[in-house]
């Protein structure tokens, strides 16, 4: 790390302490998660498109697609910075770099939903060479740290060798004209391949990241993703301005929308990341790769409050009930994910269970409630009073566990 801030004259990128004191997000690392609220942004809207003309599973299918790239790259980024940020001129060119990538990809999922939902083939050409600009860029990082940081080399050179492996395998889904099984057959062993260089690079020496800047990076993705659940409620807001003006069932839409986003927030940040992280660094594999369902719920759930406006502005080709799943569902993914993250990184918690039990069936009783012919603005109203009552429950009864098990994992380091 550079010892002047007003410079950035090229450092040695020998590893960041993993324990340094008050370590927090760059204002780097906040404008290169920036690209990624265009990318949650378009795969949303693409997925929200499908859901309500009735293309619920290619839809599905090209979100997954979509939502893996995304963030996977983010991920790769992020341990990456936090364990070798310099912040000089180099490390700040090849980001951009990658922020381009982010870009690129950005523009080629529309394409890639829209020929999943033809059915003939995959145009995932935009999509995976903005893929591919990133990891190349991160490759560029990792030799860098090989030759710069002598007690990780091999650990870095793995890194590089390996991520450039994968995109061998990326450049000839790119280059092949496939049909969508043909291409998600190819692509399949390449995701596993993706999620297995961490593991396998790191088999002797560990990369040195920072377990509360880690934590903190995490909370500001999801932080992020929720600005798709907002932007989604303002989508529902404005459809019934539109065809009704201001009214109850309005006033009821806004309110809900908000409050969605709002709980998710308060029920993210339950669990307390950087201190069960940092005392418990072995587990840095199930905190990044479960938090993918995490943040890929958060983003479909701004789809879903998409679709919901889509529904209510009479462009849906879908019920009322399945515009509620729309919603609902993505909700329970992210909770259920939650609590199966926070039994990993601090012990079961039955109170969270109950929690979790609460939450699911509550929003399946939002959804029979749409079937029996409940309005969409009421089920909204309900689903957030649902996440409420469990965040309610918690305050009153889970912050025990939590503080108890804290102080196990507090215990049990000595």
């Amino acid at each position: 790390m550079s010892t002047n801030p007003l410079r950035h004259a090229l450092s040695r990128m020998g590893g960041r302490d993993p324990h340094e004191k008050h370590r927090t997000a760059t204002p780097l690392e906040l404008f290169f998660d920036l690209t990624f609220v265009i990318a949650f942004g378009v795969a949303g809207n693409q997925f929200a498109h499908a859901v309500a003309e009735a293309h619920f599973w290619p839809g599905l299918l090209a979100f997954s697609f979509a939502m893996f790239a995304v963030i996977w790259a983010w991920i790769n980024f992020t341990w990456f910075a936090s364990a070798y940020d310099t912040d000089d001129w180099v490390f700040r060119v090849v980001t951009m770099v990658q922020m381009v990538g982010v870009l690129i990809l950005a523009m080629g999922i529309e394409p890639v939903f829209h020929s999943i939902i033809d059915g003939k083939h995959v145009d995932n050409f935009t999509m995976v060479l903005g893929y591919i600009v990133m990891r190349v860029a991160l490759v560029f990082q990792w030799l860098r740290a090989a030759r710069q940081d002598p007690e990780r080399r091999e650990t870095c050179l793995r890194y590089a060798k390996y991520v450039s492996i994968v995109q061998v395998g990326w450049v000839a889904v790119l280059l092949i004209d496939a049909g969508v099984l043909t291409t998600f057959l190819m692509a399949a062993p390449l995701f596993v391949l993706e999620m297995s260089v961490p593991g396998l690079a790191e088999r002797k020496a560990r990369t040195p990241w920072h377990a509360h800047h880690i934590a903190e990076r995490y909370g500001l993705l999801a932080i992020i993703a929720l600005g798709e659940c907002l932007i989604g409620a303002i989508e529902t807001l404005r459809a019934m301005v539109a065809l009704h003006g201001w009214t109850l069932d309005t006033a009821l839409v806004g309110f809900s929308g908000t409050g969605l986003a709002f709980a998710m927030w308060w029920i993210y940040f339950i669990l307390p990341s950087g201190p069960a992280l940092h005392l418990q660094r072995h587990r840095s594999w199930v905190f990044g790769y479960a938090h993918m369902p995490v943040f890929a719920g958060i983003a479909a759930t701004g789809a879903g409050l998409h679709v919901a406006a889509y529904y209510i502005d009479h462009e849906a080709s879908i019920s009322a009930a399945a515009a509620v799943a729309s919603i609902a569902i993505p909700i329970i993914l992210f909770k259920v994910s939650l609590t199966t993250l926070y039994g990993f990184m601090l012990n079961p918690d039955r109170e969270l269970l109950w929690s979790t039990v609460l939450v699911v069936i509550g929003l399946a009783a939002s959804i029979a409630m749409a079937a029996a012919g409940a309005s969409v603005p009421v089920c909204m109203l309900e689903m957030m009073l649902v996440l409420g009552l469990s965040i309610a429950y918690d305050e009153r009864r889970g912050h025990k566990g939590r503080a108890a098990a804290l102080r196990r994992l507090e215990a049990a380091a000595g």
